[in-house]
């Protein structure tokens, strides 16, 4: 009998392509190469703020969920580090600076939907941004602080002081995802929507790089 393959794995694997599109975009290369302005990089810092508002909020909705419980920490809460990031980038007025790209409401749009409907949905969602974070995010922040010279003030997103070892936290939340005990249609659909969020993902890159392309 074949052996069964865990739900984290096949998550991980079912979206290897799509993270690494994620990963390669013409926005995130040039800005992990150095080739980016600060200018850029606060860009992008400020459509993470939309989209992690809109995370943070449906968490608040999802406390009572018990299956979206077991995934949400309070050590992963990123909003306080990216206020204060956007206070250092922009000053204290950033919040009547900051503008949603068209491609970052739509990823609100949906984050929004799903964090008021269905479980499952919000833990693709919180799955594919902070075990991200957890993973990439901590070089991309190790990058940027070289980069601009940064220490902690900038860079406060990827930064998480509270989770000792994010490797065994990651540990920790994939047996959550292999013992949530969904049905193989729900995982499908979690699955299709963990692609769902990196192709969301993916198109910010996208834009970013066609206005700064426009403003070059």
């Amino acid at each position: 009998m074949a052996e069964l393959v865990p739900f984290s794995a096949a998550i991980r694997d079912r979206a290897s392509g799509a993270h690494s599109d994620s990963e390669g975009a013409g926005f995130m290369s040039s800005l992990l190469k150095g080739e980016l302005s600060r200018e850029d990089y606060t860009a992008l810092v400020v459509q993470h703020y939309f989209i992690y508002r809109a995370l943070e909020e449906a968490t608040e909705r999802m406390r009572n969920d018990p299956i979206a419980a077991r995934f949400i920490s309070d050590k992963l809460t990123r909003i306080p580090a990216l206020e204060a990031d956007l206070a250092f980038l922009l000053g204290e007025n950033w919040r009547d600076e900051i503008v949603a790209l068209p491609s970052t409401r739509r990823y609100v749009d949906r984050i929004e939907q799903v964090g008021k409907t269905w479980a499952g949905g919000y833990v693709a969602h919180h799955y594919t941004r902070y075990l991200g974070d957890l993973s990439g995010g901590i070089y991309i922040g190790r990058v940027v602080a070289r980069q601009f010279g940064f220490e902690t003030n900038g860079i406060g997103f990827y930064l998480f002081g509270d989770i000792a070892d994010p490797r065994a936290f990651k540990d920790v939340y994939r047996a959550e995802l292999d013992d949530a005990g969904w049905s193989d249609e729900e995982k499908e659909r979690i699955i299709a929507e963990v692609l769902a969020a990196y192709q969301f993902n993916t198109d910010i890159f996208a834009e970013l790089w066609a206005e700064r392309s426009l403003a070059a």
